[in-house]
């Protein structure tokens, strides 16, 4: 019994030390008074001054455009690369894989300073650096999410297709694609919620007059913090969670409207 209190006390703390801070950015975000400690009432204007400011809307549409982008442009090239990988055999998917893992362990400052260093040798840092960067690192995202579903699909129903004289785009579509399709939607939503979180890489392979949120919230932070901010950092905050739970209840209803 009294491990079993604990264990309970434990994950109550664990659970408090990780969101009573963004509860309590969320309750700021409401008070209608600029004091962190004082109550003023509960207020919306926060939230309506976020969208009237110029350099905040300006750094949210450079944010969905970096976002969708390089979500949708990884998403392809990280499904072929996982159905590239699939074919291999066991070896060489071991290699390939190792390689698909090194950018998930480097630290992103690194990762940041050294695309950093190779973009400026071809280009000006700007929006297109930003996201090329954003596409390099969602990438193996992409792929260890689509590679276990590809691991699943039966080889031999594909190959039954051709057989019975199906185009191998056709086969895929009508064969491999239904198989796959979650692990593709989950690998999107993961690239789409790593690029809307990332700082690091994007602070140093931006260009000057080039802002996502992330980088415009460090930016206003130095200035001071306005109440604003708090309304901008709710509302990704809720963002990022609607898609994960999106990313995780779809191949769930998927795989019920299977069985």
């Amino acid at each position: 019994m009294l491990k079993k209190c604990a264990s309970r006390i434990y994950m109550v703390l664990i659970f408090a030390f990780l969101y009573l801070p963004i509860i309590v950015l969320i309750a700021l975000s409401f008070n209608d008074s600029r004091s962190k400690v004082k109550w003023g009432g509960f207020t919306l204007r926060w939230y309506t001054g976020c969208f009237q400011d110029e350099k905040i809307m300006t750094a949210f549409v450079t944010t969905l455009q970096v976002t969708f982008l390089s979500a949708i442009i990884s998403t392809l090239i990280g499904t072929l690369a996982a159905l590239g990988i699939a074919s291999m055999k066991k070896r060489h998917q071991t290699i390939y894989l190792g390689a698909t893992n090194i950018p998930l362990l480097n630290a992103d400052i690194v990762t940041g300073i050294s695309m950093m260093l190779l973009f400026v040798k071809f280009i000006d840092l700007g929006f297109v650096t930003v996201l090329l960067a954003h596409i390099t690192f969602s990438i193996p995202y992409v792929i260890l999410n689509v590679l276990p579903k590809m691991k699943q699909a039966n080889r031999s129903t594909y190959e039954a297709a051709l057989d019975l004289g199906a185009t191998p785009l056709y086969a895929f579509y009508k064969v491999t694609w239904p198989e796959i399709r979650p692990g593709v939607f989950s690998g999107f939503m993961m690239a789409v919620t790593m690029s809307l979180d990332d700082f690091s890489i994007t602070y140093f392979t931006k260009g000057a007059g080039v802002n996502t949120l992330s980088t415009m919230l460090y930016t206003e932070l130095r200035k001071g913090i306005k109440p604003e901010l708090y309304a901008l950092s709710t509302i990704l905050f809720f963002a990022v969670l609607l898609i994960l739970l999106a990313g995780n209840v779809y191949p769930g209803k998927k795989r019920v409207a299977t069985k």
